[in-house]
C-alpha cells in the first residue's frame, strides 16, 4: 500500500515548527520515521500534514546541564548509544539501546520518536521512567516541561496537545558523592531486535559497606506505560545488597498487575518480570562492587 495524500512541511527552526503546529490541523511529525512511515504506508495513520523536523538546528544535541543530561529529541539512537556523556553519566541508557531494533534502525530512530510513539514495551521510555526524566515540549503557546510520570496518558498516547512537539528530555543523572553506582538492563523478546515481552532496568547506589542508599527499578511490557517498582525500591534502601535480598525484591515484581494479550498471559509476564528484575539487579550489584559480592 501507499500513504494517503498529505502536505509536506520542512521547518528549519523551532519558531517555524511552532507556527506550523498552530496553524495546521491533523498533523503528524516526522522524526526518524521508523514507526511513522510504516503506519503511513499501511494506512494506519491519515494525516493531512506531515512536518519533518530533521533539519531543525539544536534538536540532536547531548549536553550536560545543571539539571542533568539533556538529550535532544532528534538525537539518533546510535549516537546516544555511543556518546561519551551517556556512557559516563547514564550507561544504562546505552545498554538498553543495544536491545533496540538493529544497527540500521538505530541509525535513523530517535529518542524523541520512541518517547512519542510510546509502545508499552519500548526500552527508551523505560529508562526515562527509571531516571524520573523531564520532557521538554514546545508549541505556539510556549514551552512546558512534563515529568515522565505524567507523560503517558493512555495506550500509546503521550501528554502532548495536537499543536505541540517534543524537543528533548533531561535525565537527572545520579551523583556518586562517595558512593558507587551500579546499573543493569535485561529484557526477553522472541528475537533480538523485537519489542520486549518484559524488560527491567535497575540503578543502585551503595555506600562503602555495600548498603543501598538509593535504588530505582523500572519495568516495560507489563502495562501500557513503564512501571516503577516503588515498594521494591524501598525494600532495598538501608540494607546490604546481596543475592538473597535481590531474590526477595525480585519476587515483588511478579506481584503487580500485568497486562495480557492474545499471546502472553499475565502469569507468564509475572515470571518474566521477576527473572528480568533479578538479572538487572544482579548486574547492578556486580558493577557497583566490581564483582566482589556476586
Amino acid at each position: 500500500m501507499k500513504a494517503s495524500a498529505f502536505a509536506y512541511h520542512d521547518p528549519k527552526t523551532v519558531q517555524e515548527l511552532n507556527s506550523l503546529l498552530g496553524s495546521l490541523d491533523n498533523v503528524r511529525i516526522l522524526a526518524g520515521g521508523q514507526s511513522l512511515m510504516p503506519m503511513l504506508n499501511m494506512r494506519y495513520a491519515f494525516p493531512d500534514h506531515v512536518i519533518d523536523i530533521n533539519h531543525i538546528a539544536g534538536l540532536a544535541e547531548v549536553v550536560m546541564t545543571p539539571q542533568g543530561l539533556r538529550i535532544g529529541a532528534m538525537t539518533r539512537q546510535r549516537i546516544v548509544r555511543e556518546h561519551p556523556l551517556v556512557l559516563e553519566h547514564a550507561p544504562v541508557l546505552a545498554e538498553a539501546l543495544h536491545w533496540v531494533g538493529h544497527v540500521q534502525t538505530r541509525a535513523r530512530g530517535t529518542i524523541g520518536g520512541s518517547l512519542c510513539h510510546l509502545d508499552p514495551a519500548a526500552e527508551q521510555p523505560c529508562i526515562a521512567a527509571l531516571y524520573d526524566a523531564v520532557l521538554h515540549v514546545s508549541g505556539p503557546r510556549g514551552p512546558r516541561d512534563v515529568a515522565m510520570r505524567d507523560w503517558v496518558m493512555s495506550y500509546m498516547t503521550p501528554n502532548l496537545e495536537p499543536d505541540e512537539a517534543l524537543l528533548g528530555l533531561t535525565l537527572p543523572v545520579w551523583s556518586a558523592q562517595g558512593q558507587t553506582i551500579g546499573h543493569g538492563f535485561h529484557e526477553f523478546a522472541r528475537r533480538h531486535g523485537d519489542y520486549a515481552i518484559v524488560a527491567a532496568a535497575a540503578l543502585v547506589s551503595l555506600d562503602a559497606g555495600g548498603v543501598v542508599r538509593r535504588a530505582s527499578i523500572a519495568l516495560a511490557g507489563v502495562d501500557v506505560k513503564p512501571v516503577r517498582l516503588a515498594v521494591a525500591e524501598q525494600a532495598l534502601v538501608g540494607h546490604v545488597l546481596d543475592q538473597a535480598l535481590i531474590g526477595t525484591v525480585s519476587a515483588m515484581a511478579a506481584t503487580i498487575e500485568m497486562m495480557e494479550d492474545a499471546h502472553i498471559t499475565p502469569a507468564y509476564r509475572g515470571r518474566l518480570a521477576q527473572t528480568m528484575t533479578k538479572r538487572a539487579l544482579s548486574d547492578a550489584l556486580n558493577r557497583a562492587t566490581g564483582g566482589r559480592n556476586v
